[in-house]
């Protein structure tokens, strides 16, 4: 076997190092732009969209703020108000808020984390445009008069077709999914990365903070989106075929919506909040000029929050007659979830009150920050208190709490991250004569334009309503907020203006311009596409590194991978826990296929959107072969075994070694996958116990020897995956087994089709014939995947992808395959078992 020999080495001019390695990580100019994979590119694009979408969402709170100035007033009607709100809301949550967060991990981990690139180059493009062409959806439905208008919520039954016919709510439910497809591929993109490629020696105890905080972060978006997926295909699918999930004539139940809602829309307050948190615990020791203390601490309390976060879902829903154990319950949890808050604000005083704090522009933000967010944090406690939350909610009380909530923990750290980071992206610093009074004007119009909502709501002013009578307190208070909402506003546009100046015209900076010691600054600035020459070894707190003396090391190519060989994008995969080198891991090089993919995405959705089904479902094969398209270049078409990194180590490629990021990566999907399923089951268990109409008047059957027949094929499948890799491994040709595996999944989804088709009740008569369906469905769609997965594996052997020493197609293969066979017996077990749970129903008094 011949060894890839090196086009240059650590004893090379550093000059002809850096040429050849930009020569191989650089993106194309003008049109080959679109094809753009690496992480600086996409993280850009991710902010500067994100930064779109809140001039919009922002200039459509500013409308509704002149609406509500003064008291019956017409400046809008009750359409064209409830669409400006809808999308004020769904544009800053779903197309601001999380995007940003996304696009600050994407550009900011790999950096800060020591490595050259984020593990799936790919899918983080296709993340990217999956989110472009859903928030241009929703924007484009706005200008056209058909935007979602029942909230950002969309609280069913006012979501159903009787309330809301037309498109307006599916543009929501197929543009909001469209989206969550970003962050749930953006979210596993992050696990992995962090996990398997921080630099060489860095455990995950010498972390940078920041990491732990997107590790945690990445992890709850995989548990939190899911429920919302579910729940806006069940709502679409009950709008678009009359599945009853959500109407209580036909056995569904409308708070189905609220829950599943809220098991994302909770958490998502967190997830928001967290990475802004990761941002001020690495600015503060910064500014504070000590290092941060608590660091074990704040570890703790971040996993402790992520966990108490899932569990208090149902204080959102404190006044819909749920019982009182459960009120005192949540009410509880929802308490309890100030203490880790607490315990993160206290390491960060406590930092400041170590050091000798230097005032700068982002040291504005955080104080800013400090102000709003103990506001948002003692009202929220106020809400958690059920008697409170009684008179409170549907007030403007809790629009004023989730803005001092949300709007401010993540405003205020955001906009003090932007100035303390910039830098690194332009090379200039800011022009403060613009900036001091911008901050100003943001902090004054913020708590203007919400504290005094506080005060409206408690004199009973409902929110989500588009005018109001003459009521004593409520115009001046009303009054006010509008002027703070301008005030704010002008605030913002001084930022944009202070922005483009320091592009233009700001003065250029050095390496590490605070004096921080995190990786990121050990780079060029701006950084270079490949981010670091070489490598660095970590052999201390990534928090607390001589910036100024590894910086030159890396440039010179003194760290590990200080070389170029064959063209290749190389990185390295560590060990998850010690840090250790594992792997030599080779990234794709640029490419069209994730545009061409989203693309193909954003057709079928919109083919789904104007109700063509046959296209729709078209359109979803396209993109099914355009994945599979995806995997046939990965990877080597050869055996290389160990081969050099530098600093007198070799590391076999990544596709030579078991725990690969790929196999990782399927390990998280499936985990959101489970999530949803058990979203799923959660759904059909609450419908049997609360839903109205229930038992229904046919009594349910399943065809047992079929549903039998189903779950031996699934398993039957999930057998022949693992003969595959058994065969594979011993150099024996693994076709016929995945031939077998192919056949019995038809025969499965050939069954299911059958099953779906003799349902009873029929899923248009009732919600458990829904409920049934869905399940089958669940399970169809998941054996055609392994059909895909198969397909792939056909094609990979056939073109000498896959060996003996590269197993990791197969090794996929196997571990979906069995997931399928286990959630598709859970899910037929829980079919057949209905007729007797429907049973149980019958013999209640």
């Amino acid at each position: 076997m011949n060894t890839p020999i090196a086009e240059s080495s650590n004893s090379g001019p550093a000059l002809g190092l850096h040429r050849q390695l930009a020569r191989i990580w650089a993106t194309g100019p003008g049109l080959q732009r679109l094809a753009a994979v690496n992480h600086s590119v996409i993280g850009v694009r991710f902010m500067a969209t994100a930064f779109a979408f809140f001039a919009i969402g922002g200039v459509l709170g500013m409308l509704t703020r002149v609406q509500l100035a003064t008291p019956q007033a017409t400046f809008m009607d009750t359409e064209t108000y409830n669409q400006v709100f809808t999308m004020h809301g769904s544009i800053m949550l779903f197309l601001f808020a999380i995007p940003m967060v996304e696009g600050i991990a994407v550009y900011l981990t790999p950096k800060m984390l020591g490595t050259r690139d984020f593990a799936f180059p790919r899918l983080t493009a296709y993340g990217y445009w999956c989110y472009l062409f859903g928030g241009t959806i929703l924007t484009v439905a706005l200008v056209a008069g058909v935007a979602p208008n029942g909230g950002w919520f969309m609280y069913t039954p006012l979501s159903s077709n009787i309330y809301t016919p037309g498109i307006n709510a599916d543009v929501w439910l197929l543009g909001v999914t469209f989206v969550e497809i970003s962050a749930l591929t953006l979210a596993v993109e992050i696990i992995v990365s962090i996990l398997k490629m921080r630099a060489p020696g860095m455990s995950l105890d010498r972390m940078p903070i920041f990491g732990w905080y997107m590790l945690v972060t990445a992890l709850m978006m995989v548990v939190a989106f899911p429920p919302l997926i579910l729940g806006s295909i069940l709502l679409e699918t009950e709008r678009a075929f009359g599945l009853p999930f959500f109407d209580p004539t036909r056995g569904g139940d409308a708070l189905l919506w609220q829950h599943l809602f809220w098991l994302f829309g909770h958490p998502d307050v967190y997830i928001i909040f967290l990475p802004m948190a990761g941002m001020l615990s690495t600015m503060i020791p910064v500014f504070a000029n000590t290092p941060l203390v608590g660091y074990r601490a704040i570890v703790v309390a971040i996993i402790g929050l992520a966990f108490v976060s899932f569990g208090i879902w149902v204080h959102h829903m404190f006044t819909v007659g749920i019982p009182h154990l459960a009120l005192a319950f949540f009410s509880a949890g929802s308490a309890i979830v100030a203490v880790p808050t607490a315990v993160q604000l206290f390491a960060w005083l406590a930092t400041l009150a170590h050091g000798r704090p230097r005032w700068s522009v982002p040291m504005l933000y955080i104080f800013g920050f400090f102000s709003t967010f103990v506001i948002g944090g003692l009202t929220g406690v106020m809400l958690a208190m059920v008697p409170f939350d009684w008179q409170a909610h549907d007030t403007y009380f809790v629009v004023a709490h989730f803005h001092y909530v949300v709007g401010g923990s993540l405003a205020f750290p955001l906009l003090g991250a932007l100035y303390y980071w910039l830098p690194l992206l332009t090379g200039r610093t800011a022009v403060y004569r613009l900036s001091i009074p911008a901050f100003w004007l943001i902090f004054v119009g913020f708590n203007l334009t919400f504290f005094l909502m506080h005060l409206v709501g408690l004199l009973g002013m409902p929110r989500r309503i588009y005018t109001y009578p003459v009521v004593e307190g409520w115009v001046w208070l009303n009054l006010l907020s509008s002027v703070g909402g301008f005030i704010m506003t002008i605030g913002f546009a001084l930022v944009v203006i202070d922005l483009i100046a320091q592009i233009r015209y700001g003065r250029r900076v050095r390496r590490d311009p605070w004096k921080a010691t995190t990786l990121e600054w050990a780079m060029p600035i701006p950084p270079t596409p490949y981010a670091f020459a070489s490598l660095p070894s970590i052999e201390t707190r990534a928090d607390r590194i001589a910036v100024g003396e590894l910086a030159p090391s890396l440039a010179r190519g003194e760290g590990y991978l200080g070389f170029t060989r064959n063209g290749w994008q190389e990185t390295l995969g560590v060990h998850v826990t010690s840090g250790a080198p594992e792997q030599l891991i080779v990234l794709p090089r640029a490419t069209y296929l994730p545009l061409w993919t989203a693309l193909s995405t954003a057709a079928a959705v919109l083919a789904m959107l104007f109700k063509f089904y046959f296209l729709s479902l078209f359109m979803a094969l396209v993109v099914a072969g355009l994945f599979v398209r995806w995997g046939q270049s990965a990877g080597h078409a050869r055996d290389y075994g160990p081969l050099p990194v530098g600093r007198g180590l070799s590391l076999p490629p990544h596709t030579e070694v078991a725990s690969a990021p790929p196999w990782w990566a399927l390990i998280f999907a499936l985990v959101a996958d489970g999530t949803l399923f058990t979203s799923l089951i959660f759904g059909v268990l609450y419908l049997w116990i609360s839903a109205p109409n229930w038992p229904p008047a046919m009594t349910p059957a399943t065809n047992l020897p079929l549903a039998f027949v189903c779950v031996a094929a699934l398993f039957v499948a999930a057998a022949g995956g693992r003969g595959s890799l058994r065969a594979l491994a011993l150099d024996r040709a693994p076709q016929a087994w995945i031939g077998l595996a192919a056949l019995v999944l038809l025969a499965a989804i050939g069954a299911i089709v059958v099953l779906i088709g003799n349902v009873i009740p029929h899923p248009r008569e009732h919600a458990l014939g829904a409920t049934a369906a869905a399940l089958f469905g669940y399970v169809a769609l998941h054996a055609g995947i392994g059909l895909l997965f198969l397909l792939s594996n056909f094609m990979r052997v056939a073109t000498g992808f896959v060996s003996p020493r590269r197993l990791v197609d197969l090794r996929l293969t196997r571990l979906w395959l069995d997931y399928t066979a286990v959630t598709g017996a859970l899910a037929i077990g829980l079919v057949l078992a209905l007729p007797a749970l429907v049973g149980i129903l019958g013999m209640r008094p």
